[in-house]
């Protein structure tokens, strides 16, 4: 019964931002239910001590119920860029089960998949779903609940995964595609995030290797003029030499992070970067070794 209504509340939705022109018209129809369903329940906790209210208790619970379910499966509302791209980040490492995952997977009929894998037979039951609504919340629940399991993994995946994503739903909110599209978009996107936690060891790199390899490889043009071969080489001696020289707090003192920034410039020089590439690169591979650097500072740490 809660899958049915929600489904239907899904599809509402959808259909009444369709007919809105505004930007803000569409949102407000993608939250109407939310928005009434929280007026409702303050209230009837305004009332609840009358005979009124108690007779209406089971309704409002199932009413808040399916909201929880639908607020729970948000995956923008009130989270900044920053937010969701550390989100997308977390969901390249590792994806995990939640109570939350299982709870509106259970309500989408779907039995508790292998989720960390992003098994292509959960996806497959996914895209089966009759309720393509319900179908598309169970998918949007898994990577925005999955991406929080870890983080400091790969800055530019984060971000181009992370654009895809808001891609994709801005698309489907803006009535640009259907449930059908977008879901398949959002199947793809995890069969895509799947495969990237499988680069580095076909490259024959470390995670954290694959990771500075994509900060110098993210202009296609270093790619073309150094090829595959050096970029890995330039990527292993970046995390070396950064985790050799690593100290803590590092990226909050400006002596230490210009020594770093001295360090990348001149490894970079080394092995022939492109000069006009070299300050977007840097500023990359800084970023990248930001967000590694906490597990390297307690190795650091307990090295002295």
């Amino acid at each position: 019964m809660m899958a049915g209504a929600i489904e239907w509340i899904l599809d509402l939705q959808q259909k009444l931002a369709a007919k809105e022109k505004t930007k803000e018209g569409k949102k407000n129809a993608h939250r109407r239910y939310q928005d009434a369903v929280l007026a409702l329940s303050k209230a009837f906790a305004l009332a609840s001590a009358s005979d009124e209210a108690r007779e209406i208790r089971e309704e409002v619970g199932f009413f808040q119920a399916i909201r929880a379910a639908l607020v729970k499966s948000s995956t923008g509302s009130g989270v900044t860029q920053q937010e969701r791209e550390l989100a997308i980040q977390q969901i390249v490492s590792r994806a995990v089960v939640s109570t939350e995952i299982v709870d509106i997977l259970a309500a989408a009929g779907i039995k508790s998949p292998d989720i960390s894998i992003l098994s292509d037979e959960f996806l497959a039951e996914v895209q089966q779903m009759e309720k393509k609504n319900l179908a598309l919340e169970a998918l949007r629940k898994l990577i925005n609940d999955g991406i929080r399991s870890r983080s400091k993994a790969n800055v530019v995946q984060t971000k181009a995964f992370s654009e895809r994503l808001e891609d994709a739903v801005a698309r489907y909110h803006a009535n640009a595609i259907t449930t059908a599209e977008v879901l398949q978009e959002l199947i793809q996107l995890a069969k895509d995030i799947r495969a990237a936690r499988q680069r580095g060891e076909e490259a024959g790199l470390s995670d954290e290797e694959i990771a500075f390899y994509d900060a110098l490889a993210e202009n296609e043009s270093a790619v073309q003029m150094m090829g595959d071969d050096k970029l890995k080489l330039i990527a292993h001696e970046l995390l070396m030499s950064l985790r050799e020289n690593v100290s803590v707090d590092w990226a909050h003192r400006d002596s230490a992070r210009a020594r770093m920034r001295v360090l990348v410039k001149r490894i970079l020089r080394k092995y022939g970067y492109p000069p006009d590439l070299q300050d977007t690169a840097v500023q990359t591979v800084l970023q990248q070794a930001e967000a590694l650097s906490s597990g390297w500072s307690i190795t650091h740490r307990g090295t002295t």
